[in-house]
């Protein structure tokens, strides 16, 4: 699948691929005219992305083949084992976590997780998890505490599932208590948002002394559509939403909202999955060694002043 704002980039390459099969076919050199396409297509692929909208930013951190918690997981470490269950009502599979090793280092990693097929996004829920799934991963983090082990938590969710059984069973106090017990973790915690980063549902597991955001994400209160749909009764707007919401990588760090943007390949994370694990397993373990040497008052005073002091008022 390719985005519309793509389809420029996508004919040049056909063509490319075409003069490739007609220089292999024939004995007609063509090499000059396929370095010259390729310089092309690379000034084309740079001004593309480099220049992005907002909305065009969050139709690439929804894109079907970008990587998702579990792939990252399974790249980045040694050994996974995944743990499963709140001890209350069941399994969230919106929500996974477990314990891993990173570079010699065992931490506890917790994610949203969404699928790739139909059966696999119902199953998954379309990575919106109920309150078992923010119970589940407060159980892990307090276990990851328990044995002194880093947190890692992956956002990307387009908001905690809202349907009237999750509130029943306590969505918003789920949520509510995983931001007031990450507050207090011994333990460091770094948190970075992978895809989408909406709302209550993203911050459930956002609370940490680190948080970071890869190029081609965002993180808000909302999303463009919600938004366009409550300020003008329809989705319609949802281009002009993006931009007012300024909730881009680049937006979020200018705002202090976070502490770093992590670099995707160019055309985006999906189009160099070991590259992009690569750059995210490095900035994830430079936070945590740096983290580990602080005390724990410290990092739990830091992370306090932290959320504390972001939001302007009078």
């Amino acid at each position: 699948m390719h985005l519309e704002f793509e389809k420029p980039i996508i004919e040049l390459e056909s063509k490319l691929s075409d003069m490739k099969d007609l220089a292999q076919q024939s004995e007609v050199d063509v090499s000059d005219a396929i370095t010259k396409l390729e310089n092309k297509i690379l000034k084309l692929k740079k001004d593309t992305f480099e220049n992005l909208t907002r909305w065009q930013r969050v139709q690439l951190s929804r894109h079907p083949e970008r990587p998702y918690t579990l792939d990252y997981i399974y790249e980045m470490s040694d050994e996974f084992v995944e743990l499963h269950g709140d001890r209350t009502v069941k399994d969230d599979k919106a929500m996974v976590g477990g314990f891993a090793e990173i570079d010699g280092q065992a931490v506890m990693i917790i994610g949203q997780q969404k699928g790739r097929n139909t059966k696999q996004r119902q199953e998954r829920n379309f990575g919106m998890a109920n309150p078992e799934g923010y119970r589940k991963a407060l159980r892990l983090m307090k276990l990851a505490e328990k044995f002194n082990r880093p947190i890692i938590t992956l956002i990307d969710t387009p908001g905690a599932f809202p349907g009237l059984e999750a509130e029943e069973r306590g969505q918003g106090e789920a949520i509510a208590r995983n931001l007031k017990e990450m507050m207090m973790l011994k333990v460091p915690v770094v948190s970075v948002i992978i895809g989408e980063g909406a709302s209550g549902g993203a911050l459930g597991i956002a609370i940490a002394d680190k948080v970071l955001m890869m190029e081609n994400t965002w993180y808000s209160v909302i999303s463009p559509e919600s938004c366009s749909s409550i300020l003008w009764r329809s989705w319609d707007y949802k281009e002009q939403a993006a931009e007012a919401l300024k909730l881009t990588a680049k937006d979020m760090l200018e705002n202090k909202l976070i502490d770093g943007v992590i670099k995707e390949p160019l055309g985006g994370a999906h189009t160099n999955m070991k590259s992009s694990a690569a750059e995210l397993r490095k900035e994830i373990m430079k936070h945590i060694k740096a983290l580990s040497k602080q005390s724990v008052d410290k990092r739990i005073e830091n992370r306090i002043e932290k959320f504390s002091g972001m939001g302007a008022y009078q």
